[in-house]
C-alpha cells in the first residue's frame, strides 16, 4: 500500500491530466493549423514582396497584357435591377465574374459595367437600342494573377454600390476569413507553449516586447508624424 508520500495531494489528481491533454490538443492544433496554412502564407508573403518593389523587371505584368475587342448580339435584359441585367448579359455573353459598376446609367439604352476576375476582365458596353455588346478583354499572366489575389475582395471601402456578387469571390473572402483566424489561434498557442517553458520565458518575453514595440512604431507613430 502506498506510503501518504507517494499519495497524489487532495484536489489535484485531475489538474495534471487535464493539462496534459489540453497542451497535447494544443501542440496538435499549431501543427496542423500551421501546415493547412503554409502555402497561403507563402502567397500572401510572395505577393506582398510584389506589391512592395514593383520595379521588379521579372514580375511585370502590365505591359506584357493581352488585350482584344469583340462585339457581340444581345437580347435585351427582361426588367429589373441592375445586377440582375447585368448577370442575363453576361450569360448570353459567356462571361463569369465579380460584377463592377463602372458608371451610372444616365441613358437607360446603355448599359456599361466591368466583369472581373484574377487575371482576366472584360468591360461591357451594351447598346440596348442596337442589341449589341462590346466587349474589351484584358488578360494578364500569372505574375497579375498572383498580385491581384493579394488585395482581391470584390468590395471597395469608397465604394458602397459594389458587393461581392461571384461565388468564387466568396470563397475566397472566406478563406482569407479562415486564414486570419488561424494565425490568430497559432499566436495564442504558440504563447502558450512559449509560457509553459520556463527556461525559455525571459528570452520569449525580450521578442515579444521587441515585437511590440516594433508594431507599434508603425501602427500609432506614424500618425504623429508631420
Amino acid at each position: 500500500m502506498p506510503s501518504s508520500a507517494e499519495q497524489p495531494a487532495a484536489g489535484k489528481t485531475t489538474s495534471r491530466p487535464r493539462a496534459g491533454v489540453f497542451e497535447g490538443w494544443n501542440r496538435k492544433l499549431h501543427f496542423y493549423i500551421g501546415l493547412y496554412l503554409l502555402f497561403f502564407l507563402w502567397l500572401f508573403s510572395f505577393t506582398g514582396l510584389l506589391l512592395n518593389h514593383s520595379d521588379w523587371t521579372f514580375a511585370e505584368f502590365w505591359p506584357n497584357r493581352k488585350q482584344s475587342d469583340l462585339e457581340r448580339p444581345i437580347v435585351p435584359p427582361p426588367p429589373g435591377g441592375d445586377l440582375a441585367q447585368a448577370r442575363d448579359i453576361l450569360r448570353q455573353l459567356g462571361i463569369d465574374g465579380e460584377i463592377e459598376w463602372t458608371k451610372t446609367r444616365p441613358d437607360l439604352t446603355r448599359f456599361d459595367f466591368r466583369a472581373s476576375r484574377p487575371g482576366r476582365s472584360f468591360e461591357i458596353r451594351a447598346d440596348l437600342r442596337r442589341n449589341v455588346a462590346a466587349v474589351h478583354r484584358t488578360d494578364l499572366n500569372w505574375w497579375g494573377v498572383a498580385r491581384i489575389l493579394h488585395t482581391f475582395t470584390g468590395v471597395r471601402m469608397t465604394d458602397s454600390r459594389n458587393s461581392r456578387d461571384w461565388t468564387p469571390t466568396t470563397v475566397w473572402a472566406l478563406s482569407m476569413d479562415a486564414l486570419s483566424a488561424g494565425l490568430i489561434l497559432m499566436v495564442l498557442s504558440g504563447i502558450y507553449m512559449w509560457w509553459r517553458l520556463k527556461r525559455k520565458r525571459l528570452l520569449g518575453a525580450l521578442a515579444l516586447g521587441l515585437g511590440l514595440v516594433s508594431c507599434g512604431l508603425f501602427v500609432i507613430g506614424f500618425r504623429w508624424l508631420n
